[in-house]
């Protein structure tokens, strides 16, 4: 395990960020069996993450966080992920949205302090919900469904929004809506205790059970004006170096799959040899071919953000790299748990073993945004653009 990690971790700080992250990974590791089973986030991993002041470490140091830069925060994220891919991908929305309200400042202010002063002070955590049924993916451009009606100085909002990660223990959801009177699409934040609020049970995947992506729905919710914290305002998404934070997480997921297949060929000896399998030429090539790839997959990952944290005046050009480490790093990571599940063979389907688990919620990072095709198409005309 020192070999993945000891390339990465560059001083004491970040050491004792990853210590925090690997707490957090070990309690999140117990209640595996049960949140894969369940479609459930676990509460006692989720007290652990508060207990760590986790959720606030993501704001700046003069507002109350810990002020991780990106290379910090994806460092603590893939090994959290190393524990149970789901938490880290649960809580890295959280942290994700903290640290772009904080860095591009889309809120104003009295609204942006409300909510940072509760996620310091009682380490209060939120998600954006946005994505809908009929609407798929916010990044392909559908307008929600969810509708907020005026009503005198009140907003009422009716909708329904799907995979919205931790949803029953989220305090607060940034939800999108198109807001009637101002014919834009906007965001409120709601208290998870509003009335009109709940949650229905419809997480059933395949893969990434854990995050317990159930469906918000609002029925007749009425929010204040002061709720309304943002506008879309039609200008151009900026580039998002937070959204790296899917690639670690299923970069994570690869690196524990690592781990188990050396433990796994080490151990297991069949009758039909005298050494163990790690000694068999074909499995030593696998395991060769695991390194190599996460090797590549860790260095695309670090660099692109230590770029992002060294040069910020470059952010705004670095699109097409961060979509690059997504697609490249999360295709790696299936290939590198496809190869550990060869090395275990048919015991790898086992649910005895977590191989299955790595196998199924691996594959969920090639349907998290952006998509493969989105990014080969913008890579393409990028370079067609810049060859005139």
């Amino acid at each position: 395990m020192a070999g993945v990690w000891k390339r990465w971790i560059k001083n004491v700080r970040q050491q004792e960020l990853f210590e925090k992250a690997d707490r957090i990974a070990e309690e999140a590791r117990k209640h595996i069996t049960d949140t894969d089973r369940e479609a459930s986030f676990s509460y006692e991993t989720l007290k652990v993450i508060k207990d760590e002041k986790y959720p606030s470490m993501s704001l700046p140091e003069s507002e109350g966080g810990e002020g991780l830069s990106l290379y910090e925060f994806l460092l603590m994220q893939e090994k959290i992920a190393e524990g149970d891919g789901a938490v880290a991908l649960s809580i890295g929305w959280h942290m994700g949205i903290m640290m772009e309200l904080s860095q591009e400042q889309l809120w104003d202010k009295n609204s942006y302090d409300r909510l940072v002063s509760e996620v310091v002070s009682e380490q209060k955590v939120v998600n954006r919900a946005a994505t809908e049924p009929a609407t798929g993916s916010p990044t392909r451009g559908g307008i929600p469904e969810t509708k907020a009606v005026r009503s005198g100085d009140e907003y009422i909002l009716n909708g329904r929004k799907s995979f919205t990660s931790m949803a029953e223990h989220l305090d607060y959801y940034i939800v999108s809506a198109y807001v009637e009177d101002k014919d834009t699409v906007g965001w409120f934040l709601i208290d998870r205790h509003q009335p009109g609020i709940s949650v229905d049970k419809t997480w059933d995947t395949l893969g990434m059970r854990g995050t317990a992506s159930d469906d918000l729905v609002m029925d007749d919710v009425e929010l204040q004006e002061s709720d309304l914290v943002e506008l879309k305002n039609g200008s151009k998404p900026s580039p998002k170096g937070w959204l790296l934070h899917i690639p670690a997480c299923y970069l994570g997921i690869a690196v524990a799959a690592r781990n188990d297949a050396i433990a796994f060929a080490k151990d297991f000896q069949p009758n039909s040899l005298d050494t163990p399998i790690s000694e068999v030429a074909h499995i030593q090539d696998k395991i060769g071919e695991m390194e190599w790839k996460l090797l590549q997959a860790h260095s695309f990952l670090y660099s692109i953000a230590r770029k992002w944290d060294e040069e910020p005046e470059q952010r705004g050009h670095m699109g097409a790299e961060l979509a690059a480490v997504k697609l490249a790093v999360t295709n790696t990571a299936n290939e590198v748990v496809d190869l550990a599940m060869r090395i275990a063979g048919g015991r790898g389907l086992s649910k005895t073993y977590a191989f299955e688990k790595y196998y199924r919620d691996v594959r969920a990072g090639l349907h998290n945004p952006p998509m493969d095709d989105a990014v080969v198409s913008m890579l393409a005309k990028q370079a067609i653009a810049e060859d005139d």
